[in-house]
């Protein structure tokens, strides 16, 4: 008996406890990884407050002017607005603007040979300002074609695209001050942020 009760005396103090097995870690690495694409992202415009001449207001995202002619001399009106777009681009970056019609043409039936000494295309200017740099396209209306203005932006954005749109008293495709021909006038203008 004295025998075995030694041998289990020797067993119990060589031997782990219960209680020290679970005391006893193991460790793993477990890496965690994602992806985050490239994105350009515009929203609709809305009207700066209180930047709006000869203007009627933004109707979805048409802007009508509202006097087109001078009722004494039947030139055109001076307008003007401002817009702002909520926009973000997670990379380096182009802003595009582009007139569709480098002007405001005839949206009615075109003459083949406009009267002489009439406004048939009305320029405007088109001022953009984009995280921290301004551009500008000048719709010059001398003829009917696309026309676009590329502006670089080196490192991702996020913030206000701010348009501003400028029609000058008497503008004209002609000369300063001529009469302009009767009809709808329009023009597009796209704004894209695009990749480089």
């Amino acid at each position: 008996m004295e025998r075995v009760a030694a041998i289990l005396a020797i067993a119990l103090a060589a031997g782990a406890s219960p209680v020290a097995a679970q005391t006893r870690t193991a460790t793993t690495e477990l890496p965690v990884i994602g992806f985050a694409p490239q994105i350009c992202a515009l929203q609709p415009p809305r009207l700066a407050p209180g930047a709006q001449v000869n203007f009627r207001g933004l109707s979805g995202e048409t802007l009508q002017i509202d006097q087109m002619v001078d009722s004494t001399t039947l030139a055109t009106n001076a307008a003007s607005a401002s817009l702002q777009f909520d926009a973000v681009c997670t990379f380096p970056h182009r802003l595009r603007v582009e007139s569709q019609n480098n002007g405001l043409w005839r949206t009615t039936e075109i003459a083949p040979v406009p009267a002489s000494g009439f406004t048939y295309a009305v320029p405007y200017r088109a001022e953009l300002s984009w995280a921290g740099t301004n551009a500008a396209l000048d719709a010059d209306a001398l003829s009917r074609r696309v026309n676009e203005r590329r502006l670089l932006v080196e490192e991702p954005s996020a913030g206000t695209l701010q348009l501003r749109i400028v029609i000058e008293q008497g503008a004209s495709n002609v000369r300063a001050n001529a009469p302009l021909i009767a009809g709808y006038y329009g023009d597009t203008l796209r704004i894209v942020l695009e990749p480089q």
